[in-house]
């Protein structure tokens, strides 16, 4: 298939795009390369990318009106994976903007473009974040969210809620999957684990939020990506069942579906931090600081749903994806434990 991926030079985006073209895909990347962290990293996931046989980028920025009308037309892509967004939820409290601007206003710009080119499946990036002051734990699709409580995750949630609009009125098959704190090689230098482990090696304090009692369910990149295509390879079907008297936020009778995709296995983040130091052979001089606006303390996965429709079985565990990504950034960076 023909597949345009949004986000290309990210993190998971970058990653997604090796497997479709190791599996004989032909992928259009979209990524507006912008400063939000290091250029040179997204510039190097790229790199690993470009000439390839099947890949083709464009530098764009999604809330591009004109340009992404233009890529839709030109590329003729039959799915879409839409990936780019502005991600972080504490920057969301000092730049507001760049969310709407993003996730909101380049979210249209994807439906439109999927609208109107026939494509066969959408399938984007939501977040575990929408479940905001949810407390019951694991947190399931068909729950209710209507608590969000950062920026970042009401434009998630506004995704998801434009996404249904769409698969409704234009009978277009939607798959929102809601990831849940993805590390491993080549991850965001926003992320806790890249941040712990770039100043534990330069000798410098961590910053452990919420004083070490949060539990997170970590979703290593691989189990990520395999969850993302089989998904894709699934088209959202409408489900014949659905009761307005009962409404299911999880499914429709729209070809709508919404998806959790994480470990499925929270982790206590000083224990987290434990495998690091070991990783690393060295002990992290620990700055503890309270819960900061906008985070929750706990997330956990509940990923049935997503075991049963497509399969989803993640496998690997934070001892095997920690070592992982310490043995890369020491390899990327030129720097020794």
């Amino acid at each position: 298939m023909k597949i345009l991926v949004t986000g290309a030079a990210g993190f998971i985006g970058s990653a997604l795009s090796l497997r479709l073209l190791a599996r004989g895909d032909e992928v259009v990347g979209v990524d507006n390369l912008n400063d939000y962290y290091d250029i040179t990293l997204k510039e190097a996931r790229l790199a690993r990318l470009t000439g390839q046989k099947g890949f083709s980028f464009h530098k764009l920025d999604v809330a591009d009106r004109p340009a992404m009308a233009e890529m839709f037309r030109s590329e003729r892509p039959q799915r879409v994976v839409h990936l780019a967004a502005q991600a972080g939820v504490r920057y969301s409290l000092t730049n507001p903007h760049a969310y709407v601007d993003a996730n909101l206003v380049g979210f249209v710009n994807i439906l439109e473009g999927c609208r109107h080119n026939g494509i066969g499946h959408l399938v984007y990036a939501s977040s575990s974040s929408v479940y905001g002051a949810n407390t019951r734990m694991p947190f399931s699709v068909h729950d209710n969210i209507d608590h969000p409580v950062s920026l970042y995750a009401a434009t998630k949630k506004a995704n998801e809620l434009m996404a249904h609009t769409y698969s409704h009125l234009y009978n277009m098959p939607t798959t929102g999957l809601r990831f849940f704190t993805v590390y491993g090689p080549w991850g965001r230098p926003d992320m806790s684990l890249f941040m712990f482990t770039k100043n534990i090696l330069e000798g410098r304090p961590i910053d452990v939020f919420n004083f070490g009692n949060h539990r997170r369910d970590f979703t290593y990149v691989d189990d990520i990506i395999e969850g993302v295509i089989r998904t894709l390879d699934h088209v959202a079907q409408p489900n014949p069942g659905w009761n307005s008297d009962a409404p299911d936020p999880g499914t429709s009778r729209a070809p709508y579906r919404v998806y959790n995709i994480g470990a499925n296995n929270p982790v206590h983040l000083m224990h987290f931090i434990e495998v690091l130091e070991g990783c690393l052979g060295r002990e992290a001089e620990k700055n503890m600081l309270p819960l900061q606006p906008g985070d929750v303390p706990d997330t956990y996965a509940d990923v049935k749903d997503l075991a049963v429709d497509v399969g989803y079985r993640p496998q690997t565990t934070v001892e095997t994806g920690i070592a992982n990504f310490v043995k890369w950034y020491l390899d990327y960076y030129k720097v020794k434990a």
